[in-house]
């Protein structure tokens, strides 16, 4: 890769991938990452595309920490996954929840009760004791949000483990959390306003979704997790089974960490980048440093056009300001 030599000496072996996805999910069709190799072993680094420069930063943090660095010390070998379930049609739910082999508890993408209580359905009609997860990602007013759990807890009673995100001002989950029988799940909450003070958090939420890339890596994920305080499940961002090694090995290394994690979403990709792919067995993922399968890679590598975009990406992050905090870090010494 053409690289400058500054940076090029950092990602060494990197090899830009890109893996069809099976669904629409965040409506893409193509899940594309930057792999390389340092001391500690492969990391990845795959913001999603239309993510600007200072938000993709935090990103490249984690990506490199993750191949300098060795992972935190464990306090659990094998981590217990929730299934991820796409906007897909009910009758499609009971083949697609067959890549989560003995996962029992099921996140689901919710736009409205009125076009999602089927696939709820579905979902019971195979897993009759799952738990349920709903994440709105935001999207409903406080006026909407009320109207549509009310609506799921008259039809579905208490099979609900949390609702992620119901809304997006933490005035509106405060009183949200006040009148509803749900638990709530603060994700943009957190990850898209990480310069704020949390210590307030628990007046809005009850359950804390970390991520491994977009909150910058271990440490900086370990920080917010104290600073947080409160029970915490670590979820992915769509990533190759590279970039969900990570994951597990930050959900290994919570102590408070509540129930099953959504590290189960290679199963939204046509492919993985290691061989077997990283998928739940008996409702739980083994924690290891994985190494990418060469044929694999050369199956998905991208195209030159794909890969000199990802190049310029990181080129237009590593200003001299990142670089200081890297150097600052000790990760390379």
């Amino acid at each position: 890769m053409s690289f400058p030599s500054e940076i090029a000496a950092v990602l060494q072996n990197a090899v830009v991938v890109s893996i069809p996805t099976t669904t629409d999910f965040r409506g893409i069709s193509y899940r594309e990452a930057l792999l390389f190799e340092g001391p500690a072993g492969w990391s990845e680094f795959s913001p999603f595309l239309e993510y600007d420069a200072h938000e993709s930063a935090r990103w490249l943090m984690a990506a490199i920490e993750g191949a300098y660095r060795p992972w935190p010390e464990f306090k659990r070998s094998r981590i217990g996954i929730n299934a991820t379930l796409p906007r897909i049609p009910a009758e499609d739910v009971a083949a697609f929840l067959q890549n989560f082999a003995g996962c029992s508890t099921v996140k689901l993408k919710v736009n409205d009760f009125e076009s999602d209580a089927d696939r709820i359905e579905a979902v019971l009609d195979v897993l009759p004791d799952a738990k349920i997860r709903l994440d709105v990602n935001g999207g409903w007013s406080l006026d909407d949000a009320r109207k549509h759990i009310f609506n799921y807890h008259h039809r579905f009673g208490n099979v609900f483990d949390y609702i992620e995100q119901p809304t997006l001002a933490a005035d509106d989950l405060q009183i949200l959390k006040s009148e509803i029988p749900f638990r709530i799940a603060a994700d943009e909450s957190i990850r898209k306003e990480l310069n704020q003070d949390f210590s307030s958090l628990h007046e809005y939420a009850d359950v804390a979704i970390i991520k491994w890339a977009p909150i910058g890596g271990f440490a900086a994920a370990q920080k917010l997790i104290n600073e947080i305080g409160l029970p915490v499940v670590i979820s992915s961002a769509l990533e190759t089974g590279i970039g969900i090694s990570h994951g597990l090995a930050l959900a290994a290394s919570v102590s408070n960490l509540d129930g099953a994690c959504g590290l189960g979403t290679v199963a939204l990709l046509a492919g993985d980048v290691v061989s077997p792919a990283v998928l739940p067995i008996d409702g739980e993922i083994s924690v290891a440093r994985l190494v990418p399968d060469d044929g694999l890679l050369a199956r998905f590598t991208a195209d030159a056009d794909r890969t000199t975009w990802w190049e310029n990406r990181v080129i237009e992050i590593w200003s001299d300001e990142f670089a200081a905090v890297i150097e600052e870090s000790g990760w390379l010494s």
